[in-house]
């Protein structure tokens, strides 16, 4: 009976390779391929850092905005307007001379401005006559025509461009 069950049973036979490609050989496929991944990767990333910004000073901004606004200036009520250009004045001068002043009163902004020297007087009496213009508009609700924004822009542009004015 020992012969009978010796003969049923027969020894496990290796594995069978179907594989008609190389193990060696998906290795090498696998590693090129993760390797132009990564390569792929670090070179946008470092083309993405190394394009340079178009950066532009905040007086050339300033004109922009102040270009912009001249072009609405017969489209925008006068309270509107002027709360555009003081905007844009404010904004010039926290960015060109990073000074935090976009959230104060204009006493408090004229206050912060005449303790630094970078500011000509002439330049402080510019500054002083145009945001009292503004608060006059803004908050005295005076009567403003498309003439006084007119004014409030002019006097915005000088600031800008350092009391010169350009020839018309």
């Amino acid at each position: 009976m020992r012969f009978f069950l010796a003969q049923e049973f027969h020894d496990i036979s290796p594995p069978v390779d179907y594989s008609l490609v190389p193990p060696w050989l998906v290795f090498v496929a696998v590693f090129l391929a993760l390797t132009l991944a990564g390569a792929m990767v670090w070179w946008f990333l470092k083309r993405r850092v190394r394009v340079p910004a178009l950066t532009r000073s905040p007086r050339e901004l300033a004109l922009e905005r102040l270009e912009a606004a001249r072009v609405e200036i017969e489209r925008m009520n006068p309270y509107q307007f002027s709360i555009r250009v003081s905007d844009i004045l404010r904004r010039y001068v926290t960015e060109q001379y990073q000074l935090p002043l976009t959230r104060q009163t204009s006493v408090e902004f004229l206050t912060a401005l005449a303790r630094r020297s970078e500011f000509s007087e002439d330049d402080k009496s510019l500054l002083t006559d145009f945001l009292n213009r503004c608060d006059l508009i803004k908050f005295a609700r005076y009567e403003a025509t498309t003439a006084d924004s007119e004014l409030l822009l002019e006097e915005a542009f000088r600031f800008v461009k350092g009391g010169q004015l350009e020839p018309a």
